[in-house]
């Protein structure tokens, strides 16, 4: 059973940086693509936000570059994404999830992933 456990959400003013922490129950966790995901409002899709690939290597949504930054340590099983110069509209609902390398071609979009976590908010002051 895949449990991902997102943590670190809050409220901060436009500016601000936060860091949020996903603690991974997985099996093979140094091996699995990692991911982060947001959604704006329920009902809305959810967006891509990044990935860190098993080596560590990463990608981000273009909305992202420059502001976050995704890491993982595999000895723990965790994934962390830091977050800075965050404005309003990185006001959303943050998702982990996991997913294998091989099924990444589209990682843009929810149905390459395989589970996820609760999500954890994050609200953004102007």
């Amino acid at each position: 059973q895949v449990l991902l456990r997102e943590s670190g959400g809050g409220l901060v003013q436009a500016g601000g940086s936060l860091n949020l922490s996903c603690e991974a129950s997985i099996r093979g966790f140094s091996v699995r693509a990692m991911g982060w995901f947001l959604r704006r409002a329920p009902g809305k899709e959810r967006e891509f936000v990044g990935l860190s690939w098993p080596g560590g290597s990463a990608e981000y949504a273009d909305s992202v570059k420059g502001r976050f930054t995704i890491s993982r340590d595999n000895a723990k099983n965790m994934l962390y994404l830091q977050m800075n110069s965050l404005k309003p509209e990185d006001t959303a609902v943050y998702y982990c999830t996991d997913g294998r390398t091989y099924q990444m071609e589209n990682y843009y979009r929810t149905d390459a992933w395989d589970s996820w976590g609760q999500g954890t908010q994050v609200t953004v002051s102007s």
